[in-house]
């Protein structure tokens, strides 16, 4: 299958080790993975960095960064000047929806997403949203996804017209994060390319004690896989 057979899909990326992987599961299932990210006001600004990073190694089809200014609504300790958690445990994690929420974000992702796959003539959008290793988020839980995919084949003239019938696609919406870093490593995922921390400092290293961070120690500790992030001294 050559580039001008196969099928283009939108890929939400954000550098991060669940989108990444995301991204090598569209590549396998023999797509061409067109990378969605977004500059939106987040203060771990250096997941950009990283979104060019791998994007670049896995060779991505196109690689679209928009922005949007979330910061200006705020809300958020991701684009706001809110105290990011620390040293929680799962069952913390697990109890409530944390602070670092973004309002509306993976509803706004997609839409933008679903707004570009259109002009591509893609079918397919793949977000690597997790109902089992994450941090409460409402916008991760595959009632959400299945009420979007709906909502999506009712708004964009291309479905509506019945050239599209607008697919979501969930991989990793079941795993846990170890099953994650297991299904990467097994794709080629070179996870020391991506960031996943909610607080890094300056230089980039991640801080090693926000829930994300938490999370993605977890799932390379439980994969038996070498941890490659580069986490602050003193760690």
């Amino acid at each position: 299958m050559t580039a001008d057979t196969q099928k283009k899909a939108v890929v939400l990326f954000s550098g991060g080790l669940d989108s990444t992987t995301c991204l090598a599961v569209a590549r396998e299932q023999g797509f061409l993975p067109c990378a969605l990210s977004f500059a939106y006001g987040q203060r771990h600004i250096v997941e950009i960095e990283a979104a060019r990073r791998v994007a670049k190694a896995m060779a991505a089809h196109a690689h679209l960064i928009l922005p949007l200014p979330l910061g200006a609504i705020g809300g958020s300790a991701l684009t706001a000047d809110i105290d990011v958690p620390k040293d929680r445990d799962t069952a913390a994690m697990e109890s409530e929806i944390p602070v670092t929420y973004v309002p509306a974000r993976n509803t706004i992702f997609l839409s933008m997403a679903l707004g570009w796959a259109e002009v591509l003539g893609a079918s397919d959008i793949f977000i690597g949203v997790n109902a089992l290793d994450y941090s409460g988020y409402p916008d991760c839980r595959p009632e959400f996804v299945a009420a979007f995919e709906a909502m999506a084949n009712l708004a964009v003239k291309e479905a509506v017209e019945g050239r599209l019938h607008i697919r979501i696609h969930t991989p990793l919406l079941m795993l846990s994060k170890a099953e994650i870093v297991r299904l990467g490593t097994r794709l080629g995922v070179d996870y020391g390319l991506t960031h996943s921390c909610y607080d890094p400092d300056p230089a980039g290293l991640a801080c090693g004690r926000c829930d994300s961070c938490l999370l993605r120690k977890k799932g390379f500790e439980e994969a038996g896989v070498a941890d490659p992030t580069r986490y602050h001294p003193g760690l």
